[in-house]
């Protein structure tokens, strides 16, 4: 219902909203709603969720400011409240609570008789006996000549009156609105307070009395303990002084045992790399692996060496071949140099 106002709201005031559905989401509906009343310039500082129980200060809150936009959108402005003019109120009323009776003594026997349902059926209209004795009052009143005397049997009178009497008697209904109501119940509710602050002030102030005893018990008793615990609280005091003093050595005692540990750690860590090494060491000095190795290695040197004197061996055998073979081929050109020539003869 909240929301479905809410919306109705917002578009009364000339923002574009759409009416949420039965199925909406609750978080959704109330964040938009918190959304248009910033965008009409209200400002919200509490959360949504104030507003998805749809009822409390917050929803009131929302919906006067809603409510407040929408009528300057229609331009509607309050006016000053006319109050009717109250009509005078006759002489011949009397009092809310007064009944008018013929005879006081004769109404208190008819009372006891008469129920409360005839009481209602012959009960008169007050607008009704103002009539004739308005007309009553315009007529002139006309002064008898001589002296009445009555002519009536008494007997019969009183048979007649009380017969007649029921229909006689007029209430005047109460007004709850009436001045005179709330000034009876003002001094009515006045005269309460007063009794019951009279019977009230009596227990107040023996509460008081008694209290005030009871404080004076609890001081002489609180001195009294003092008194007597004063040379255990002088104990205690220096105790905790004692204490105060052993916790400030332990603080500075725990400093130097941190500091001492600090360098223990450290002194530890080097030994360890310490003995780390000296165990690769040892480890490397006692393995056989390393000379295996440099056996193998020699072995396969002398192998390279023979490979090598073999080759070089057959390169010196081919150097020597083509050295020979030049130095003969340079014997044979030399011979060929050498050879004469034939000489002439004498036919040439």
């Amino acid at each position: 219902m909240f929301t479905i106002i809410a919306a109705w709201l917002i578009n009364v005031a000339g923002r574009p909203f759409t009416e949420p559905q039965e199925y909406d989401e609750p978080n959704a509906t109330v964040s938009n709603i918190l959304a248009e009343l910033r965008a009409l310039g209200v400002q919200v500082d509490f959360p949504p969720s104030r507003l998805k129980s749809g009822s409390g200060e917050h929803v009131c809150l929302v919906l006067d400011h809603l409510a407040e936009e929408a009528l300057k959108r229609r331009g509607f402005t309050f006016t000053r409240p006319k109050y009717p003019a109250e009509k005078p109120e006759e002489d011949g009323v009397m009092d809310d609570d007064a009944e008018l009776t013929l005879s006081r003594v004769e109404e208190e026997m008819i009372e006891e008789a008469d129920d409360e349902e005839e009481e209602e059926e012959n009960m008169m209209d007050l607008e009704a006996l103002k009539l004739p004795s308005s007309h009553a009052q315009s007529e002139p009143s006309s002064k008898p000549d001589r002296i009445l005397e009555s002519t009536v049997d008494a007997a019969e009178w009183r048979l007649e009156v009380e017969r007649v009497l029921p229909q006689l008697r007029v209430t005047i209904r109460t007004d709850n609105k009436d001045w005179r109501i709330h000034l009876d119940q003002m001094h009515q509710h006045r005269d309460g307070i007063t009794s019951s602050l009279r019977d009230t002030r009596s227990y107040l102030d023996k509460l008081q009395e008694d209290m005030g005893k009871t404080l004076e018990k609890v001081g002489s008793r609180e001195k009294y303990i003092n008194k007597q615990l004063e040379q255990l609280i002088q104990e205690y005091r220096s105790a905790q002084a004692k204490l105060s003093q052993a916790k400030e050595r332990y603080k500075q005692a725990s400093g130097g045992v941190t500091e001492r540990s600090r360098v223990l750690a450290e002194i530890s860590e080097e030994l360890e790399k310490v003995k780390q090494e000296m165990e690769d060491k040892g480890s490397s000095m006692c393995d056989g692996a390393p000379l295996v190795k440099i056996k193998q290695s020699l072995t396969k040197l002398k192998q390279e060496m023979v490979q090598m004197d073999v080759r070089i061996g057959v390169v010196q055998h081919t150097l020597l071949q083509a050295k020979l073979k030049e130095k003969s081929n340079m014997t044979r050109d030399m011979h060929a140099t050498n050879i004469p020539e034939p000489a002439a003869g004498p036919l040439a």
